[in-house]
């Protein structure tokens, strides 16, 4: 078996980067498919879009005796949220795509779902909810993007920890609403 140098040397990566400057940020060594990376990278911005509007929109409309935590949470994970959109744009930027942010059609990119009203524990099911379909979706980029795409992976990887932690966030707000533990453990 023949063994493969670890690293290009220095003239060969030189040489490669002025000849193809019109690649841009991808390069020549880029391992992903850049048009389906794009149009992935689409529907992240689209789910972290919505969720940016369910968090803001339950921050607003989350009322009760007990509310006002809940409503200081969910505006901060509509902020995170957003800085996850910012990011993803970024990306698709870098890969030369347009990020798509039109409301049209917006929910049916989104793997996520728009929801709005109910009671406080309501709010914070759905919110739940739609974090779990997050994670669970990020996880399956992740390996998708593996080694092809260290760049976009390395990006959802950290976009998927914040995701986690909301969830987490939504697991125990529900705990202290409900009273009781609604996942087994």
């Amino acid at each position: 078996m023949a063994k493969k140098p670890f690293l290009s040397d220095i003239k060969t990566l030189r040489n490669r980067a002025r000849k193809n400057l019109e690649s841009g940020a991808i390069g020549t060594n880029y391992g992903g498919d850049v048009k389906k990376t794009v149009e992935i990278l689409q529907s992240v911005l689209a789910t972290e879009l919505v969720c940016v509007l369910r968090y803001t929109q339950h921050a607003i409309a989350a009322h009760g005796i007990s509310s006002e935590g809940v409503k200081a949470e969910f505006a901060e994970h509509a902020k995170e949220e957003w800085e996850h959109a910012q990011a993803v744009a970024e990306r698709i930027n870098q890969l030369g795509g347009e990020p798509n942010f039109s409301p049209d059609g917006l929910s049916t990119r989104s793997a996520s779902q728009y929801s709005q009203g109910g009671n406080l524990v309501d709010l914070i099911r759905e919110n739940l909810i739609a974090e779990r379909i997050a994670v669970d979706h990020y996880r399956e980029l992740i390996r998708y993007f593996g080694d092809g795409d260290p760049g976009t992976r390395v990006m959802i990887e950290g976009i998927l920890r914040v995701e986690e932690e909301h969830a987490d966030d939504m697991h125990d707000l529900l705990v202290a609403h409900e009273g009781r533990p609604p996942l087994k453990k």
